[in-house]
């Protein structure tokens, strides 16, 4: 598994949102460098379609968005598109390419916005739920990934 480079996560609050909350709405939009590996998290109210309207980010579809929800209870929503847009590689080759990184990805959104968890200690043991989103039926899917504390850095 790979881990979080801390160094590499540029993290931006927009639209009013900041650090210590509010809690709902607030939403992620991740994207990255496939040359420098960076990562860049915008944390805010709604997605952040500027951030995700680029060419190659419309033709790779490689973001994952997220969203706090609190339904029966507070969970955090994680969305991959394993096959969208003008999209490199078989959806079958994407799900896995997610799946190997997600917990980096989720890593980056607990450690972007730790003074939220600070703020709302609850939110480290919520649950954490990922949407595959796929045209093919069997790649199409919710699945539990365990609860935001399983994905603490160490540095933190």
């Amino acid at each position: 598994m790979e881990h979080l480079n801390s160094h590499k996560l540029s993290v931006k609050f927009v639209g009013g949102a900041r650090p210590d909350g509010p809690l709902t709405p607030r939403a992620y939009t991740l994207t990255h460098s496939d040359t420098t590996g960076e990562l860049f998290l915008t944390i805010g109210y709604e997605t952040n379609i500027r951030q995700i309207s680029g060419w190659y980010t419309r033709f790779m579809r490689d973001e994952v968005l997220a969203e706090w929800r609190n339904d029966e209870q507070l969970s955090l929503h994680v969305h991959c598109h394993v096959s969208g847009g003008l999209v490199f590689g078989s959806s079958s080759m994407r799900d896995s390419i997610f799946r190997s990184h997600l917990p980096m990805v989720l890593e980056a959104f607990r450690y972007g916005d730790q003074q939220l968890i600070d703020t709302y200690p609850q939110l480290a043991g919520a649950p954490v739920i990922i949407h595959f989103h796929a045209r093919e039926k069997k790649l199409s899917k919710m699945e539990h990934w365990g609860r935001l504390n399983d994905y603490q850095l160490a540095e933190i």
